[in-house]
């Protein structure tokens, strides 16, 4: 028996770190997965590796994510968790920033979560059922100088997903943002030797995932915050 009440899913913005750990735990848990990139050909070695199936779509463009549903509807199904991971940064002093670089990581961050969750509502709301997970990160709650952009994106992304928690919440939808404040363990950034427990374990963002896609409608979190304890406040 599946380990989670759901069948398929979808990650936007898929890559290494989070994104292949929630891959890897979704499809221990029974689930069908898609994950979407905008080069598809960088998801290969996930793919064979966990038999997630791989798609290619710019996350900021309206018609390539209703093509994108569209085809995880034909392949796997319906997805019933959507996970939006995409983002963008344009970091630079203000004045010396270009203005269509801006925009378009803001159309990443922000506005393509909109057109994930507006494609998501459309399918889960007539089940009554479903699940939708946006990743923030520390600019969701505080902008810092030179990420002007991140943090315009980031808080956008935050509002969105309060107002459609509001919304799709009775409908039996559960959203929820989660603020991701701290660096990311990876290859290329390995933990110092000299501060351990600095950097967030991608699994472990993975398990709170999982953990909240677990939780009974009565005790739905809206907005789960995860921080190394060595992180300052």
């Amino acid at each position: 028996m599946p380990d989670l009440p759901f069948r398929t899913a979808l990650i936007i913005g898929a890559g290494p770190g989070i994104s292949a750990s929630l891959a890897r735990a979704l499809r221990a848990a029974g689930l069908a997965v898609a994950m979407a990139a905008r080069d598809a050909g960088k998801l290969a070695p996930l793919a064979a590796e966990t038999g997630a199936v791989p798609f290619a779509a710019d996350a900021s463009d309206p018609k390539a994510v209703e093509a994108l549903f569209e085809a995880v509807d034909a392949r796997i199904g319906a997805p019933e968790v959507v996970i939006y991971n995409a983002s963008a940064r344009a970091q630079g002093p203000l004045a010396e920033l270009d203005p269509e670089v801006v925009r378009r990581a803001v159309e990443t961050t922000a506005f393509g979560g909109f057109l994930a969750v507006r494609q998501a509502a459309r399918r889960m709301e007539p089940e009554g059922r479903g699940a939708i997970l946006l990743t923030g990160a520390t600019a969701s709650v505080k902008g810092y100088a030179g990420s002007a952009a991140f943090a315009m994106g980031k808080f956008a992304l935050r509002g969105l997903a309060q107002s459609a928690a509001r919304e799709l919440g009775p409908k039996g939808i559960h959203v929820a943002h989660v603020v991701i404040d701290g660096g990311v363990r990876s290859e290329r950034r390995p933990e110092p030797p000299d501060r351990p427990d600095s950097l967030l374990s991608p699994d472990g963002i993975a398990q709170t995932y999982l953990d909240l896609l677990r939780q009974p409608r009565d005790s739905w979190s809206l907005e789960v915050e995860l921080r190394p304890w060595t992180e300052r406040f």
